[in-house]
């Protein structure tokens, strides 16, 4: 077989990650609004085999018909979660989404993968608001000094977890920039990860196929292995669940 033959198989048969874009009013080289995915997360969904797709948070079909015909959901991270949704009055330290459409884009999204059957890869915002959609609450401003904001530390994750298995080990350093954090755990969640403070840094669903980090393993999963094995463990998922579906 022909080198290009080769790649054109390789692509065809790679399973379709769907990744939710964040809605901005301003992007660099643009006149208007756009719609955005940090590249390093498409970059390791590649690296882990898979072909990303961007999912725009406006749509006319409902998001279970959005997300046939794909293997995979990542949503990724970005701004705070509205507190309403949990219940809460706006903290003055708290910054949603330019568009207000987004959370509930992607709470759809999440629902659906889960009703689905699809596997979902959850990171930082994401971990944030599958914790808020199954009832959950947020502290909404850790105290200035915390090495969330802004840092690289440890966390220690539950030896039988689905995360512990993929990444291979139970202690990990990890790239944290979040002024918030996970309080009441939502229904249907346990959490896999915690950092030495305390703070909840990995969930996993009861029942679903479903990671969800309060980290960012796309920062330097390029060069850690086991930060790319977060990817590597969506992707195999998404290929195991692309073959059920043959």
């Amino acid at each position: 077989m022909a080198p290009a033959q080769a790649a054109a198989v390789h692509t065809a048969a790679a399973p379709r990650v769907g990744v939710t874009g964040m809605l901005s009013n301003q992007i660099h080289g643009l006149r208007f609004e756009g719609s955005v995915v940090a590249a390093a997360v498409l970059r390791s969904v590649v690296r882990a085999g898979g072909e990303p797709f961007t999912l725009f948070a406006e749509g006319v079909s409902s998001a279970e018909d959005r997300l046939r015909g794909l293997d995979g959901l990542v949503v990724p991270g970005g701004y705070d979660i509205d507190p309403a949704r949990y219940g809460q009055d706006r903290d003055a330290t708290t910054v949603t989404a330019d568009f207000e459409v987004q959370d509930q884009f992607e709470a759809d999204m999440l629902a659906a993968a889960i009703k689905l059957g699809i596997p979902v890869l959850a990171i930082c915002r994401g971990f944030q608001l599958l914790n808020v959609e199954h009832g959950g609450t947020m502290v909404q401003d850790l105290p200035a000094d915390s090495p969330h904001r802004d840092s690289v530390h440890a966390v220690t994750l539950d030896a039988g977890s689905a995360l512990a298995a993929a990444v291979g080990a139970t202690d990990l350093p990890v790239s944290s920039y979040h002024h918030q954090a996970v309080d009441k755990i939502g229904a249907g969640l346990h959490v896999v990860g915690r950092a030495s403070d305390g703070i909840v840094e990995a969930i996993e669903h009861d029942s679903a196929d479903l990671i969800a980090v309060q980290w960012h393993p796309e920062d330097t999963s390029e060069t850690d292995a086991q930060q790319q094995a977060i990817f590597g463990w969506l992707v195999d998922r998404a290929r195991h669940s692309k073959e059920k579906q043959a």
